[in-house]
């Protein structure tokens, strides 16, 4: 017999007006498929297809201008053959029954001159980020960036705002603003990374500003039922730190309040302790629904997923290795049947492997 736990997961639930079949979310996972200039390919296209079945597909992260590339092989959503390329994506996953959201990403500072070609990198201060970076001629230290004046920052919301718009160009059902991972709109959120002392940096509301600029300017062009936004409070990943308990908590509700008057799709939020205090304040002042997924150190099983639902600490759970490693994930987990395991060793090496060959049960039997 089918437990309550796993009906919650396969249950319907709906993200704006969409309406989705499942509970289960294919995280935004990098994986560094796309030709050199930024076009998704053939194996994308069945990547993605094959995969349809999860509830929502989110996209990799996807730069909305070439000074926001972060990697060699990631996608973009700048010039009209990326539109073209990813209408081929969404086409695909569509005509398998999926949904699917672009997740649009600005790397800020986690960049290089060699990958953005525009003789700089930016973020909101002028502090390089503590790791290397993987140019085109190998890992070189991080450069320092230049810190956006006030009027490139309008200029780097023009930037989503024309990317969101491509995106619902090539077929998406929505985008996901990426304010997370230590990536630009993070860099603006954390202290460690904003020493800024205008409008935009300083105290929690000020350095929570951008993301809710941004998230306000693609809900006005593309619609809130068509915005979501992934935040990952105190993840402390690539310099973005947030140590302090009270003043994190303070960012976060000012972020959350900012994102409440826009009845975004969904909220996503990546956390180790998506039940505490941080996560279910932030939830509860955006008043939107609760995606969840809670890290990279370790994948989310089907009982996590199950009863992060059960306990009510999410609306819906992301998950990441797992969705890798079975493209009939949905099936597998409503059966509690046997799963295939995912290498990280082809996670991001260029091809097929590791990529489109993970088997279904279909394909076993």
């Amino acid at each position: 017999m089918t437990n309550t736990t796993t009906q919650d997961l396969f249950s319907e639930i709906s993200f704006g007006s969409l309406r989705l079949p499942n509970k289960l979310v294919m995280a935004p996972l990098t994986r560094l498929r796309a030709d050199e200039r930024g076009v998704p390919t053939d194996i994308m296209v069945e990547h993605y297809a094959q995969r349809a079945s999860l509830g929502l597909i989110v996209t990799e992260g996807t730069w909305p201008t070439i000074e926001g590339r972060t990697w060699i092989g990631q996608p973009g959503i700048e010039a009209e053959e990326h539109v073209a390329g990813w209408r081929r994506v969404s086409d695909a996953v569509h005509a398998a029954g999926g949904r699917i959201f672009m997740q649009i990403m600005h790397g800020g500072r986690i960049s290089h001159e060699l990958l953005t070609g525009t003789g700089r990198i930016v973020a909101p201060s002028a502090l390089a980020a503590p790791d290397p970076i993987r140019t085109p001629e190998g890992k070189a230290d991080a450069p320092v960036p230049h810190a956006l004046q006030v009027e490139e920052i309008t200029e780097v919301i023009a930037g989503f705002v024309k990317a969101a718009q491509n995106a619902i160009d090539a077929g998406m059902d929505g985008v996901q603003i990426h304010g997370a991972n230590g990536y630009l709109l993070h860099q603006f959120t954390s202290p460690a990374s904003n020493v800024r002392t205008d409008g935009y940096g300083g105290s929690p509301e000020n350095r929570a500003r951008l993301s809710i600029e941004v998230a306000r300017a693609v809900s006005e062009a593309i619609g809130g039922e068509r915005t979501s936004i992934r935040l990952s409070p105190q993840h402390n990943i690539q310099g973005a730190l947030e140590t302090d308990d009270s003043d994190a908590l303070a960012t976060y509700e000012a972020l959350a309040s900012g994102l409440a008057p826009l009845s975004l799709a969904f909220v996503d939020v990546l956390s180790a302790d998506p039940a505490g205090e941080l996560v279910q304040s932030a939830r509860r002042l955006a008043q939107a629904p609760l995606v969840v997924n809670t890290g990279f150190s370790e994948q989310t099983t089907r009982t996590q997923a199950s009863e992060l639902l059960k306990s009510g600490a999410a609306d819906a759970v992301a998950v990441g290795r797992a969705a890798i490693a079975n493209p009939d994930l949905v099936h597998r987990w409503s059966q509690d049947l046997e799963e295939n395991t995912a290498d990280p060793a082809t996670f991001y090496t260029g091809d097929h492997v590791g990529y489109t060959d993970y088997p279904s049960l279909a394909d076993l039997n």
